[in-house]
C-alpha cells in the first residue's frame, strides 16, 4: 500500500500510499501490515529504508519564512506489499516508505516521498522517489480542491532507457472522508507485458473514502481506472484497466494500521511489468508526525 504523502488532502483506497496526500485516507493501493516478514527485504533495501526514516525523523514543527508560516510533517510506514493503482512494485514483499513535506497556511505545499521496491522488477531500481508540489484551495469549511504536480524517479535503475515520469493532478475532497481525483501522465512509459515499447499519455481517475465506525476505527474503500492512450494498432492501441480496494483502518496517537483487500483487472498486465494485485490482502503500519 502507499501512505499519503502530502498535505493536499485525503486520498483513500484506490490511489496511493502513493503518491501524495496529507491526512491519509489513503489506504492507497497497497498498504500492508506485516504479512511478509521484513527479512525478505534485501540488505540494500534496509539501508535505503532506514535512510528514509532518518530524513523523516524531525518532529513536526512550524517556522516563519519571509513572513509566511511554514509547517513541516510527514510519515514513516512499513507495508507488507507496495501496491499502487492495482499493481505491486514489491512483488508481494515488504517495503519501507517515508514522506516529508512542508506547507503554508495559504495552502501551498511541497515534499518528497520515497519507497523501497523489488529490484528484480523493471526497471531494476532499488527504490522509488517522488518530488511534489501543489496548492490546496479551501472552498468552504468542509470542501476543498487541490492541484499538484509530481516527478517520479526510479533510484538506481539498471534499464537501458529511463522509466521516470511526471504527473499533473486535480482533486476534490470533502473533509478527510472522501476524495475524487483526475490525473494525467504526459510521458507515461508503455509496456507490452514485460517489453518496454513506447511512451504515450495516460489518464487516471479514482475516488476513495473512509467512514468512521467508532473511536479511531474506519471502513475504507476506493476504486479507479487507468487509461493509456493509443499510438497505433494491436499492442499500441488504447487500453485501460480498473482497480479497487476495501478494508479497515485504526488510528491512535499518530499511529495508523490499514488492512485492505485489493482487486485489479488482468488487463493491467498489458501495461505494466508488475504483478497485478488481484485478490490480495495487504496491510500497512504507519506513524504520522
Amino acid at each position: 500500500m502507499r501512505p499519503s504523502r502530502s498535505p493536499e488532502g485525503p486520498r483513500v483506497g484506490a490511489n496511493t500510499a502513493g503518491k501524495g496526500q496529507a491526512l491519509h485516507l489513503a489506504t492507497s493501493t497497497g498498504h500492508s501490515v506485516v504479512q511478509t516478514p521484513p527479512a525478505k527485504l534485501i540488505r540494500a533495501h534496509w539501508l535505503f529504508a532506514w535512510t528514509l526514516v532518518g530524513v523523516s525523523a524531525p518532529a513536526a514543527a512550524a517556522i516563519n519564512v519571509a513572513g509566511t508560516e511554514v509547517s513541516f510533517g510527514g510519515n514513516v510506514a512499513l507495508t507488507s506489499d507496495y501496491i499502487y493503482r492495482g499493481v505491486s512494485e514489491s512483488d508481494g514483499h515488504a517495503a519501507l516508505q517515508a514522506d516529508l513535506h512542508a506547507d503554508t497556511v495559504g495552502g501551498s505545499f511541497a515534499g518528497v516521498w520515497a519507497s523501497s521496491r523489488n529490484r528484480d522488477l523493471e526497471p531494476g531500481a532499488r527504490g522509488d522517489l517522488e518530488v511534489y508540489l501543489g496548492h490546496r484551495f479551501d472552498l468552504n469549511t468542509t470542501w476543498s480542491t487541490t492541484v499538484s504536480a509530481r516527478s517520479h524517479y526510479f533510484l538506481g535503475a539498471t534499464g537501458d532507457a529511463s522509466d521516470d515520469f511526471q504527473e499533473l493532478s486535480a482533486a476534490l475532497a470533502w473533509m478527510d472522508r472522501w476524495n475524487m481525483s483526475l490525473a494525467v501522465i504526459p510521458n507515461a512509459v508503455r509496456y507490452w507485458y514485460y517489453t518496454r515499447i513506447t511512451r504515450s499519455p495516460a489518464w487516471i481517475a479514482d475516488t476513495s473514502g473512509q467512514w468512521l465506525l467508532g473511536p479511531g476505527l474506519f471502513l475504507t474503500g476506493g476504486a479507479g481506472y487507468y487509461r493509456s492512450t493509443g499510438t497505433g494498432p494491436r499492442r499500441f492501441a488504447a487500453t485501460g484497466y480498473g482497480y479497487g480496494n476495501a478494508g479497515l483502518a485504526f488510528e491512535r496517537h499518530g499511529w495508523r494500521l490499514d488492512v485492505g483487500y485489493f482487486l485489479a483487472s488482468t488487463q493491467a498486465r498489458e501495461l505494466f511489468p508488475y504483478p497485478v494485485a488481484m485478490h490480495r490482502v495487504a496491510g500497512t503500519l504507519s506513524w504520522h508526525f
